[in-house]
């Protein structure tokens, strides 16, 4: 390197050449000090700036895993959804080859036992609604036999039978889906 230096000094002397190079050296370690100094002045400057675009890059980043994150969530949810209709199906097909009644059946049957109490009780106050009307309609035949027991008749009048005394309406126990699953047939397959 020695003699590159020589080459390029040209004529110099060595004494020359060497205070060249030592200037240059002094050029360069003050260059040096020079540019620390000014990175000490503006590196809380730069510092913040960089700072400052960190914060945002990282928001950027955030931001956009959240999307990716979503989008794989309603992939997955999409995917368990169509997983769980899946097993629901398979137990409901096992469950009715078993003889199991769904929910549907235990539903209409309960809808239909729901609609036989009302009925039963439409019946049973429409009996209890008929024997105390029937009662004031037999006294008015009654008064009705006197007032043409008064009269001569020529015919004696025919002997109607006694109006019978209704049994007691005794209350019907309300009926569970149980008691009605209870009656069906059993299947065996």
């Amino acid at each position: 390197m020695g003699k590159k230096l020589k080459e390029l000094a040209g004529g110099l002397t060595e004494n020359q050449l060497a205070s060249t190079v030592k200037e240059s050296a002094q050029q360069i370690w003050l260059a040096g000090l020079g540019a620390f100094a000014k990175a000490q002045e503006e590196g809380g400057k730069v510092f913040d700036a960089l700072v400052k675009e960190g914060e945002s890059i990282q928001s950027k980043t955030r931001q956009m895993t959240d999307e990716k994150i979503a989008q794989v969530a309603g992939k997955a949810a999409g995917t368990w959804d169509r997983l769980e209709q899946v097993f629901e199906d398979r137990v409901a097909r096992a469950l009715g080859s078993l003889g199991v009644p769904s929910k549907q059946d235990i539903d209409s049957l309960s809808k239909r036992v729901v609609e036989l109490s009302a009925a039963v009780q439409a019946l049973t106050e429409g009996k209890a609604v008929a024997k105390t009307t029937a009662k004031p309609a037999a006294k008015d035949v009654a008064a009705a036999a006197e007032s043409v027991a008064a009269k001569p008749v020529a015919k004696p009048a025919a002997a109607r039978p006694a109006a019978r005394k209704p049994a007691a309406v005794k209350p019907v126990p309300p009926v569970t889906p149980a008691d009605v699953l209870s009656t069906l047939p059993q299947t065996s397959e």
